[in-house]
């Protein structure tokens, strides 16, 4: 196998960058990195090397920053070269140290090509093709789905990985024969890394059953690659047809959504974005059956069963706060949009049908008032009745969806409801014949 010609030919058939771009390459200093290095200075790219000390192996670690400085010098090339105290980052951050140093690795990296003055428009990494069925398997004895099952992809916006086409035992060979050296990473050889696991103990006896395991794993990829694309290309279709976009909610009809198929996958790929897992997909599946008002919640959202729809709808984690009012006129915002109050005389006012203009006799009205959010217990006289109601059972005859009804306010005088905001007024305090001056309230939501 000619490596370079390969190299080349991926690159071009994947269109993972012009030939005339800037490159960034993560070089660790083992095999990998050395052997993509040097296809780059044979394939006449411009690179700049990039180096993480981790400070994680004491003097190895110092030994590979020096061996790349180096192999920068024999190449004529930039690097650049960033330490980080990762034991520090992942205990503050509560991360293994395996994910606080990739965290810590991506970040410089997408610091270097998203500057202001990038040093390079891509990211250039070193993985193989036995990284990637390595990947794979990881990502199957996960359950991570069918996007985890086409591993690792060779393009991610600027992060390339143009030698996911190599096995190992190639990029070996062409080390050899151009006599090039590198640095071994003694944490390779333990097995408590379930990379290292796979590679060492699983693969090999695999490799007794079936020899071509590597070969056939690494074609299955490329299949899977393909499925994903036309399972996306389904999933889309479905998405487009069940899902309403309402402000920062997600509304989709019971009736529509329990005659999809399949189900559960459709299921999972609406909700997956909104932090829930798989394990949770039979749970909201299980909603379509329950009654109004029966949700399901991940961090950051939930999906609530409301009348014939389900709603995705953010968590909403900070408590409102009161707000008082001193006097009129004045606009008042509050987070569910704004609060207009004008004295207008009576003679001079003309009676709207619209319930987020409200028009209160002024005479009884005394400030301060207070707008803050309904709660459990509330009660009001609604325009043109003579018997209080609750303001829960109000909202309940109005139709409004759980998430809506959140959002409700109230205007409060002396602990008295006034005014469900953008809904109903107090009776009490409706104009009359005899009303001289009138206190108008506009509510414009979503502000």
């Amino acid at each position: 196998m000619d490596l370079l010609a390969s190299f080349k030919s991926y690159i071009k058939e994947e269109g993972l960058f012009p030939a005339s771009s800037n490159l960034l390459l993560a070089v660790s200093g083992g095999l990998d990195s050395v052997v993509l290095t040097d296809l780059c200075i044979a394939a006449g790219f411009d690179i700049v090397l990039a180096h993480c000390n981790f400070q994680l192996r004491g003097e190895e670690s110092n030994r590979d920053e020096v061996f790349v400085r180096t192999l920068a010098s024999q190449y004529n090339v930039p690097v650049l070269i960033e330490k980080f105290d990762t034991t520090a980052y992942a205990d503050a951050n509560k991360l293994s140290v395996q994910v606080a140093a990739r965290e810590l690795r991506y970040n410089w990296f997408f610091s270097l090509v998203n500057a202001e003055f990038p040093v390079a428009q891509y990211i250039l990494t070193a993985h193989h093709r036995d990284d990637n069925i390595e990947t794979l398997l990881m990502n199957f004895f996960k359950g991570t789905g069918i996007a985890g099952l086409r591993g690792i992809l060779p393009k991610q916006d600027k992060l390339i990985r143009p030698l996911l086409f190599a096995s190992r035992t190639q990029l070996q060979e062409y080390a050899s024969s151009k006599g090039l050296q590198w640095v071994e990473d003694s944490s390779n050889a333990s097995d408590k890394y379930t990379r290292n696991y796979l590679r060492h103990q699983l693969i090999p006896l695999a490799k007794e059953i079936y020899p071509q395991v590597s070969e056939n794993l690494a074609h299955n990829i490329e299949r899977f690659r393909d499925i994903e694309t036309l399972y996306r290309q389904a999933i889309n279709i479905h998405m487009k047809k069940l899902i309403e976009v309402r402000g920062n909610e997600v509304h989709i009809p019971v009736l529509k959504l329990a005659k999809a198929d399949p189900l559960h996958s459709i299921v999972y790929e609406i909700i997956k974005e909104y932090g829930f897992s798989s394990a949770q997909t039979p749970e909201v599946i299980a909603l379509l059956n329950s009654e109004s008002g029966k949700y399901v919640q991940s961090a950051t959202h939930r999906v609530i069963r409301n009348r014939k729809w389900l709603i995705i709808a953010p968590v909403v984690t900070e408590t409102p706060p009161l707000i008082v009012i001193e006097e009129a006129p004045d606009t008042v915002l509050y987070p569910g949009g704004s609060i207009r109050l004008s004295r207008i005389q009576a003679a001079d006012h003309t009676i709207s049908t619209d319930p987020q203009i409200a028009a209160l006799d002024a005479k009884h009205i005394k400030f301060p008032l207070l707008l803050r959010p309904w709660k459990k217990g509330d009660y009001f006289y609604p325009l043109g009745m003579q018997k209080k109601k609750k303001v829960a059972r109000f909202l309940i005859d109005q139709k409004l969806s759980a998430t809506a009804k959140e959002k409700v306010w109230v205007l409060e005088m002396n602990k008295t409801i006034i005014w469900v905001v953008g809904l109903r007024i107090d009776d009490r305090y409706k104009i009359r014949p005899s009303t001289r001056e009138i206190l108008q309230l506009s509510s414009e939501f979503g502000r």
